[in-house]
């Protein structure tokens, strides 16, 4: 399994969600290393290049260290190492809470579908300087569409951004809105528009807890 690497050390930490539906929930954090994007904004494109190889039995044990039975999958891009992952979750006990954080561009096999609790897909605008073609996957983020426990977190400059997700057609009681920042300076600048732009759309405004609490510091 491709682990993301924070200095030397395999990037699995105990801290609080900082985005999605379940923000503010103490959780285990997994970081895969890879991604087939390559957003200009990412604040963690340490997760990109090559990471530690730890086998699969290796990072349950290691998840299995904390208390916590709240788990966040991340990176990266988690999704491309589904294999890995069904083995991960097949050796953790059936009472860990499971979330993934995924860019939506690679549809979840079944066996994932049926054992992840939460899923937060985060499909990527113009402004994130992918090519729509690699950033979009219709066949993808319709499947997703069709799951109950799925939060789209977009990542928004402002209203013009709104008729791309509109075009998308999500259910929008599924949709959540986030500023583009990447430091806590930048995050209270941008809030008070992307509330408007929630009230505007009815849709939910999503926090950037780790941003409040720890700015660009890794690792927590």
């Amino acid at each position: 399994m491709n682990i993301a690497r924070l200095k030397s050390d395999p990037e699995i930490f105990y801290s609080l969600q900082g985005e999605g539906a379940q923000v503010g929930t103490p959780a285990v954090f997994l970081r895969l290393a890879g991604c087939n994007l390559s957003c200009t904004w990412c604040d963690t494109k340490h997760s990109w290049g090559a990471g530690l190889e730890l086998p699969v039995a290796d990072v349950a044990r290691r998840l299995q260290e904390y208390t916590c039975r709240h788990l966040v999958i991340t990176g990266g891009e988690p999704l491309l190492q589904q294999a890995e992952l069904e083995q991960l979750l097949e050796l953790l006990p059936p009472d860990y809470v499971v979330e993934v954080e995924t860019n939506g561009t690679v549809e979840p096999s079944r066996a994932l579908r049926q054992r992840v609790d939460w899923w937060n897909v985060s499909p990527k605008l113009r402004h994130s300087g992918n090519d729509a073609g690699a950033a979009l996957c219709f066949d993808a983020l319709e499947t997703f569409a069709e799951m109950p426990n799925v939060w789209f977190k977009f990542v928004v400059q402002g209203e013009a951004d709104w008729r791309d997700i509109d075009a998308l057609e999500l259910p929008l009681h599924q949709i959540m809105l986030m500023p583009c920042a990447a430091t806590r300076a930048e995050l209270a600048a941008a809030r008070p528009a992307v509330a408007e732009m929630c009230l505007q759309h009815g849709v939910r405004l999503g926090e950037r807890l780790h941003l409040v609490l720890w700015d660009t510091k890794k690792g927590v």
